[in-house]
């Protein structure tokens, strides 16, 4: 069992940044992929980046390839989605997810906990 809260949400202009944290309980031995995906309104929950336990190794959607920055630090239980040169598009509730397994990233029915969510408001 993983438990993951977010954080770092809220309100920021258009070319901002903002760093989002999800911080993991129950199983605290950090063998966990981790996962950042987001939902729009009256949009499906799309893949933005993940981070593998062991390798440290990333993985982007496009759309924030170059922007976002996905990073982890084992000994706290927290990964980090450092977002720079936000766009209105860009606004979202923002989910971490954890996953036990080796799984496709990018399918958000692959991961099996998640988090409450954040809401990011990017303003133009």
């Amino acid at each position: 069992q993983v438990l993951l809260v977010e954080s770092g949400g809220g309100l920021v202009q258009a070319g901002g940044s903002r760093r989002l944290s999800c911080a993991a309980s129950g199983r605290t031995d950090s063998t966990y992929d981790v996962g950042w995906f987001r939902q729009a309104p009256g949009k499906e929950r799309t893949f933005v980046a993940a981070i593998h336990w062991r390798s440290g190794n990333t993985y982007y959607a496009d759309s924030v390839k170059g922007r976002f920055t996905i990073s982890r630090d084992n000994a706290k239980n927290t990964v980090y989605l450092q977002m720079n040169s936000l766009k209105p598009e860009d606004t979202a509730v923002y989910y971490c997810a954890a996953e036990l397994r080796s799984i496709p990233y990018d399918y958000a029915t692959s991961w099996n906990y998640w988090g409450q969510g954040t809401q990011v408001t990017v303003s133009s």
